[in-house]
């Protein structure tokens, strides 16, 4: 659509020809692709014509929301014409000359004689003293993209020359986190993803969509805001809505510069408020005379009351006409600062795509103008800026559909979203929606999410995936030091944290990555952990932040699952279920996760019984797929090395108590080989350790997830000793009083497994050196086979 004037604008003869080539509107702003160049002209309010008392000779080049030139005054219905002053309500008057239709407005304030042009532009010659000047721009340098790189150096603190590896501030020399200096941009406070951060800065400057998808709190709404930041505020737009005289269900719509739409409306108000003025006027000049013609003529005071009864109900309703008049400021960016942020997570159509509120009343002058109850939507109220949606697979396809339009055209119409409302009778012209997206959400978005609508990011941006670790560097730490002292910041209620505090903070920033060298990226969680040590700090009404406050905050802040586990590991001892001593047959203490960081000891048993019929493996427990799989995968295993016919045997493989949440992956599956191992040899397995891995068709044990959170739920629950894969052994972090309570043995082959866990030296001996020969591993004559690509479970 056009953003020129509507047709209750038009404009003078003195307007530029529109077939002059122009790559700009005169107030700065780029002009878009089949935008019509906006023509510098000056005119009134009362230039208008006045479309509540008809068409008033405007002539129209026959398109909706397009002027075409006119030149002719309008009167109103008060006998004033169009060439009179308006008047804004602050006072200040508004000239014919220099009009608020026009990109150079002039406002004179007549207590200080002030001069501000409405674009900022500098007036010509010298300014007077006292003169209101725009507020001057930011540095052009902060300002610049390109100066944007992907690193972002800790200020504020000095840094050792070449830090020791072990110092976990990273070489920082500082006692407290009030000595780091927090960048002012958004954009540069993002830490450790690198990757989404520079494609953030490219799509700011090409204004390019952007998908953003990783787990929850790794930084993806953060980065949603800070483009906006980057986005220019120049091209920021008003939007009005105006009544249509000729169709009062098709309001018309017209987009001004920033600022400009509330200087519009007060003045449509004022000319508004002396209209009624002059008329309320008049009429009580006709009462007056009916009521004294009435009592002094006619001699009939009842006649008089009623004829001016009459007279007072016209023109309360001719008023009613010239308030409609009053245009709707839809959109209002006047006082934004930066590119409009809106953030549209599980918004509902009407939130999203805007609406039209229904009206009860709609006949009798008592309606409401159906442009006056038009509500702009997320989508136009993003016009220029960022519109934001998380878990964008939640939105229903309807609503997906129109956003892909609103993305494709660069402009949507507003309409009522009921089809019960009176509001679904009127659409408006198309309203601006030249909005960057910014779609977010986890690996699960993408199924839900319309494949057109996923299409058109791809074509037009980028996909990004959020990285849940990054790699411990100095560098690294050194930027943790300042995600905490940024979450002091900006909580403005904690104590700044000390050495210590911090150190303790990182390094629990390494447990929870799961992974050796590695960092967690999941700060909204890490930032959780600061805010309760802080708390906990300033309960105690201390100067600091400690280390002891940090080791209180990790363990009132557990998890849900956390509090659960350590509840269920408790009933168990209680009621007897938890075995940790002595040998049992066909028993294995296995090891599981519960969310994402808490563990728990999940036993499992296997008994053998002859088969009526052909011989099946049975797994009960609420087993899901993958772990379906992996009780397949080790009855290959037993298959390939039993004596026994187990064709002519039913296999029993019990979880016990796994809960109504059931059993996933495959990290069990040694733990069941072991258990149906011993069942079919009747032999015993060791109740002290405990197990996890995964397992391959050829023996082979492969690397599995959560092995930290695993182990110390093993020490809870008394055992002391603890078998993980080979592969996982970088990657265990437990914490120190745990450390001496449990030994945690490596290993990589399912005949290692069964050399730890099994009593019975002789019996023992044979089937694990029967088991090597078969699956042509060596434990120790050979070697052991290493898995190929493992990937942790």
């Amino acid at each position: 659509m056009s953003n020129e004037k509507d047709t209750n604008d038009p404009a003078d003869a003195d307007a530029p020809d529109p077939s002059d080539d122009a790559s700009e509107r005169d107030d700065g702003v780029p002009a878009r692709e089949g935008d019509d160049p906006v023509e510098d002209r000056p005119s009134s309010v009362e230039d208008r014509s006045d479309p509540g008392e008809g068409d008033g000779g405007r002539p129209t080049d026959g398109t909706e929301g397009h002027t075409t030139d006119a030149d002719e005054g309008v009167s109103s219905d008060d006998g004033t014409t169009s060439d009179d002053e308006a008047t804004v309500e602050d006072g200040s008057e508004v000239s014919t000359n220099d009009s608020i239709w026009d990109d150079d407005v002039v406002i004179k304030d007549p207590e200080e004689g002030a001069v501000a042009e409405s674009n900022g532009a500098a007036a010509e010659g010298p300014v007077e003293e006292g003169a209101e000047n725009e507020e001057p721009a930011e540095n052009e340098e902060d300002l610049d993209i390109e100066d944007l790189g992907s690193t972002v150096e800790v200020e504020g603190a000095e840094i050792a020359d070449d830090p020791d590896p072990d110092d976990l501030l990273g070489g920082l020399k500082i006692d407290t986190t009030s000595e780091i200096e927090i960048p002012d941009r958004l954009v540069d406070q993002v830490i450790g993803q690198e990757h989404a951060r520079d494609v953030i800065i490219k799509a700011a400057k090409q204004r390019r969509h952007v998908m953003m998808i990783g787990s929850p709190g790794t930084g993806k709404s953060m980065l949603a805001k800070a483009m906006s930041e980057l986005l220019p505020k120049e091209e920021l737009q008003d939007v009005l809505v105006y009544h249509n005289p000729d169709d009062g269900n098709k309001p018309k719509v017209r987009t001004v510069p920033a600022g400009k739409g509330e200087q519009i409306v007060d003045a449509h108000k004022e000319e508004a408020r002396k209209r009624n003025q002059m008329r309320s006027l008049l009429m009580w000049i006709i009462i007056a005379v009916v009521l004294g013609y009435a009592l002094i003529i006619v001699g009939q005071i009842l006649l008089g009351i009623i004829a001016a009864g009459i007279v007072y109900l016209v023109f309360r309703y001719l008023n009613r006409g010239s308030d409609a008049m009053v245009p709707n400021l839809l959109v209002n960016n006047g006082d934004t600062k930066s590119a409009p942020f809106r953030d549209a997570t599980g918004a509902h159509a009407g939130a999203l795509l805007g609406d039209v509120r229904h009206d009860p009343f709609q006949s009798g002058g008592m309606e409401t103008p159906s442009h006056d109850r038009v509500e702009a939507g997320a989508i136009h109220k993003a016009n220029k800026g960022v519109l934001f949606i998380d878990e964008i697979n939640t939105l229903d396809i309807r609503s997906q559909q129109h956003l892909m339009t609103a993305i494709q055209e660069g402009e949507f119409a507003i309409t009522g979203q009921s089809e019960r409302s009176s509001g679904a009778m009127v659409q408006t012209e198309p309203v601006p929606t030249d909005f960057v997206m910014i779609a977010a959400g986890n690996l699960d978005a993408m199924e839900n999410m319309h494949p057109a609508l996923r299409s058109r990011v791809k074509g037009y941006g980028y996909e990004v995936y959020m990285e849940d670790t990054i790699e411990d560097t100095p560098e690294m730490r050194r930027q943790y030091v300042r995600f905490i002292a940024q979450e002091v910041a900006n909580d403005g209620r904690l104590p700044e944290f000390t050495g210590e505090a911090i150190e303790e903070v990182i390094l629990e920033a390494k447990r929870r990555s799961g992974r050796k060298g590695h960092l967690t990226l999941h700060f909204r969680n890490l930032g959780g952990l600061v805010r309760v040590a802080g708390d906990i700090a300033r309960g105690e009404d201390a100067d600091f932040t400690t280390r002891d406050h940090v080791l209180q905050a990790k363990g009132r802040s557990r998890s849900i699952e956390q509090q659960l586990a350590d509840d269920f590991i408790e009933r168990r001892k209680d009621y007897e279920l938890q075995v940790s001593e002595g040998y049992v047959v066909g028993r294995v203490n296995g090891l599981a996760v519960m969310g994402e960081d808490s563990g728990i000891m999940l036993p499992v048993m296997a008994e053998v019984a002859p088969s009526q019929g052909p011989g099946e493996v049975i797994a009960t427990g609420q087993l899901k797929e993958m772990a379906k799989e992996s009780v397949s995968n080790v009855s290959a295993i037993i298959k390939k090395f039993s004596d026994e016919n187990i064709s002519e045997m039913d296999i029993h493989i019990q979880f016990v108590q796994a809960g109504q949440q059931g059993v996933d992956g495959d990290s069990a599956s040694i733990t069941v080989a072991t258990a149906v191992i011993s069942a079919l040899e009747d032999v015993g397995v060791d109740q002290s350790l405990a197990m996890t891995g995964s397992l391959s068709v050829r023996g082979d044990v492969l690397p599995v997830g959560g092995v930290t959170h695993k182990i110390e739920a093993a020490a809870k629950a008394g055992c002391t000793r603890v078998i993980i894969p080979q592969a996982n052994e970088q990657d265990v972090m437990i914490e120190e009083e745990y450390e001496e309570m449990v030994e945690v043995i490596p290993v990589s082959h399912i005949s290692e497994v069964l050399d730890i866990a099994l009593e019975g030296e002789p019996e023992k001996d044979s089937l694990v050196s029967r088991l090597k020969s078969i699956t042509g591993s060596a434990l120790k004559d050979q070697g052991v086979s290493k898995p190929s690509s493992p990937s942790p479970q």
